[in-house]
């Protein structure tokens, strides 16, 4: 574990050697000092800090509404992230109202009862905050960042508009105008949305997880403001969401003015609808995109467990040996020893439900074919299965997860964000912390296990995206 650590203090010291070009001399060995000092000094407390050695000291409370509350007090500044996470996602939609989350998160800065539309972000940054929000598979989330004198705001906007949001036809057609765009830009005039939206709706027949979280354009189109309210009735209520506060607070003043501002709103009754379930795939899938594109891409996918599977971590680990830094396997063999590509990585996709580990290559050059890449990663993936990885390996991918988890706990925001994705997905608000000890105690074998369980032909998807006019496309299997 030293050696990778000494290894990655000697990254960070000549990126500061680097930063000295672009600043004048007579601050470039004082900040670069400073860039060492502070780096050394994390690295050696990273040596230290284990899973046990994470201190968060989340303390709960929950109203008789059901408004469940996640606190951690941390009075290092006086500044707080309020964050409030739905239990409502693309999950939670239904054929031919698809995106209505996210579009329901763009009318939730519309206007309430005593905020005017637009206002509410106007009135966070009066104070010095920043306010947004995002939509997910399985969850959304409302969040302002601000000092944390001005906790009672904070808490006093977000209560109004679950309890009193305006939803108007007029808003509605102004917003569904701007899904629209943003759809256009993320997906239609994207080339890794397009993939990406191939690869779910190919790789998923029966979950909800085939459409994309922003929706079919068709089904943006059609929503109403019927459907809105309903939406808002079903899901926007206390007993359906978690109020998780990191920051410079005290316990109980905190849930005084939770109770004051939250505590009248009634709860709903919930429905979550029915999900169906997937079913294990048995044969190889795949698809085939002509595009306007310069150079073909690729994404090759398995499904894989629930985020709350232990499986899960070593999965990670997986995605760090194949394609994290110069010397992972996929980016040595493919973007330095046979340069036909512009970049691959791996992504863990974690989910409530069972999600997918994915293999995406960028930009296969000229001399090179889809067919040739694609063959690449189906054998590394053959030789994890075949081979144990090496020490070297194992420990370079463990340090390099643990070093981007616990920086990432540096902010009030991320150990909000940290806090409400692990809850929202697994059910334990410290999930991510306990993953460290998984990250710790993987071997070599768990790998070797874990490739050979997830990494088979039956249970592959290939999405195949081809410039418009390429005539070198093989058989889709």
């Amino acid at each position: 574990m030293l050696n990778c650590r000494r290894w990655f203090l000697q990254k960070c010291v000549l990126a500061c050697v680097s930063f000295k070009i672009i600043i004048d001399s007579g601050m470039t060995f004082r900040l670069f000092i400073i860039c060492f000092l502070i780096i050394s000094h994390l690295l050696v407390s990273m040596h230290t800090s284990t899973a046990e050695h994470i201190k968060l000291d989340l303390k709960e409370h929950r109203l008789k509404n059901g408004l469940r509350l996640i606190l951690s007090e941390d009075h290092s500044s006086p500044i707080i992230s309020f964050q409030v996470w739905y239990n409502v996602g693309s999950r939670n939609e239904k054929p031919g109202t698809t995106g209505i989350s996210h579009l329901f998160e763009h009318m939730m800065f519309k206007g309430s009862k005593n905020v005017e539309p637009e206002e509410h972000g106007r009135i966070i940054q009066q104070y010095g905050g920043t306010d947004n929000a995002f939509t997910a598979r399985d969850m959304t989330a409302y969040f302002e960042n601000l000092p944390s004198s001005q906790l009672e705001l904070a808490v006093r906007l977000e209560a109004d508009r679950m309890a009193h949001l305006r939803l108007t036809a007029d808003t509605l057609t102004s917003e569904r105008e701007v899904v629209k765009e943003e759809r256009r830009m993320r997906v239609d005039n994207s080339l890794i949305g397009k993939l990406s939206e191939a690869l779910y709706s190919t790789a998923f027949t029966r979950h909800p997880y085939r459409w994309p979280v922003i929706g079919w354009m068709s089904d943006i189109d059609s929503i109403s403001l019927e459907d809105c309210k309903a939406f808002y009735s079903s899901y926007y209520a206390p007993n359906n969401a978690t109020i998780i506060l990191v920051g410079d607070i005290d316990f109980q003043e905190t849930i005084s003015i939770v109770e004051k501002y939250f505590g009248n709103i009634p709860s709903a009754e919930l429905t979550e609808g029915v999900i169906h379930v997937e079913e294990i795939q048995k044969e190889e899938r795949g698809k085939d995109l002509f595009v306007d594109a310069s150079f073909p891409w690729l994404a090759v996918a398995y499904h894989i467990p629930e985020a709350a599977h232990d499986d899960v971590p070593v999965l990670e680990l997986i995605g760090n040996i194949l394609t994290s830094g110069r010397s992972s396997r996929l980016h040595r063999k493919i973007i330095y020893e046979d340069q036909s590509a512009l970049s691959v990585f791996a992504s863990v996709d974690n989910n409530k439900a069972p999600g997918l580990f994915v293999i995406t290559v960028n930009s296969i050059k000229q001399g090179h074919t889809l067919e040739e890449v694609e063959s690449v990663a189906n054998e590394s993936l053959e030789l994890l299965k075949a081979e144990k990885v090496t020490e070297r390996e194992l420990e370079k991918a463990i340090n390099q997860m643990e070093t981007n988890l616990i920086f990432g706990l540096q902010t009030n925001f991320v150990k909000g964000m940290r806090i409400g994705f692990s809850l929202a997905r697994t059910g334990d608000p410290l999930g991510f912390v306990k993953k460290l000890e998984s990250y710790r105690h993987a071997t070599a074998k768990d790998i070797q296990r874990v490739a050979m369980k997830y990494f088979t032909p039956e249970n592959r998807t290939i999405i195949r995206l081809f410039p418009k006019g390429n005539s070198e496309v093989p058989s889709t299997k």
